[in-house]
């Protein structure tokens, strides 16, 4: 009788995972507190993030959100006073990460394609953040959850649900979860998803990005911290755009997809150096992947 009732439970789990799923993937059900014990986890091993003698920004201006509409420069200076460059881009996976952002077309409507090299880009930063703890622990936790047996088989999964293509604008093969959250794009003559520290900062640094204020600024004293921003990305706006600020590369990445495939589509609480924070994430529905598995479409941390 035990028996039976402990399959009958194990058999439940799994079947609300799938229910709850955005897609033919599933496992074992992931609870709330083991979201909660996982991303503070994930937090705790993330030696790749930076410090504040690695970093510095200069926040400026908090407006109030019923003011986040209005493009309004209320900013003197850069966001990002001070980026320690040396150290933190020369770390394995900021490396690989840097090399992946130039190999889209912002635009929605124009066709993605990219080179043999660039393919290759794109393994070798699934290969350079697999190799860290972050992403180790996410896998061993997965694994223990049943949704993956072994890494090749979640890094392949996330090499599809990342970086496979799909159509936002015209039909055209023009986008992807990557490309939406961590480069940016233009829709509708405004930016869309840019939900990345790293690319903000090399945009400002260059000249092609105006910070203009927050309406949001997370209670952390250390990175990574939470900001939702304003700001023109060369000639187009966005009117709230939040992000991590100081966070690795592969922390963004372990995040975002322990939330897309625990709560598609929902918020979900996680939590950062004591404190907890909602991310949400949105899964791409007009096309699919080995069946009926779903892309990523967006995800980015919810600002108040």
């Amino acid at each position: 009788m035990k028996i039976c009732v402990l399959l009958a439970v194990l058999v439940n789990a799994f079947c609300i995972s799938y229910a709850e799923g955005s897609s033919s993937r599933a496992g074992i059900a992931i609870t709330d507190s083991e979201l909660l014990s996982l991303s503070a986890q994930l937090y705790n091993v993330d030696v790749n993030k930076a410090t504040s003698s690695l970093l510095s920004i200069n926040k400026q201006t908090l407006i109030p959100n019923s003011d986040t509409g209005l493009e309004v420069d209320r900013a003197t200076s850069l966001l990002f006073a001070y980026v320690n460059e040396a150290t933190l881009f020369s770390r394995p996976t900021f490396k690989a990460f840097i090399t992946l952002l130039d190999n889209y077309d912002r635009m929605t409507g124009v066709t993605e394609s990219f080179t043999s090299a660039q393919i290759a880009e794109q393994d070798a930063f699934l290969q350079e953040i697999m190799s860290t703890s972050v992403m180790k622990e996410l896998f061993k936790f997965l694994q223990s959850k049943a949704w993956y047996s072994t890494e090749t088989e979640f890094s392949t999964d996330l090499k599809k649900m990342w970086f496979g293509l799909y159509s936002r604008a015209s039909g055209k093969l023009d986008s992807s979860g990557f490309e939406h959250i961590f480069v940016g794009e233009i829709k509708s003559k405004k930016v869309s998803g840019f939900h990345n520290w790293v690319q903000f900062y090399l945009n400002e640094k260059k000249g092609l990005l105006n910070y203009y204020s927050h309406n949001y600024d997370g209670p952390w004293e250390s990175y990574p911290d939470v900001l939702a921003m304003q700001f023109n990305w060369n000639n187009y706006y966005k009117s709230v755009g939040s992000a991590f600020i100081g966070s690795s590369p592969e922390f963004d990445f372990a995040i975002y997809t322990l939330c897309f495939i625990a709560r598609p589509d929902k918020g979900c609480k996680v939590n950062l150096g004591g404190y907890v924070q909602s991310i949400q994430t949105y899964t791409w529905t007009n096309s699919f992947y080995d069946g009926d598995k779903r892309y990523v479409a967006s995800a980015y941390p919810i600002s108040p």
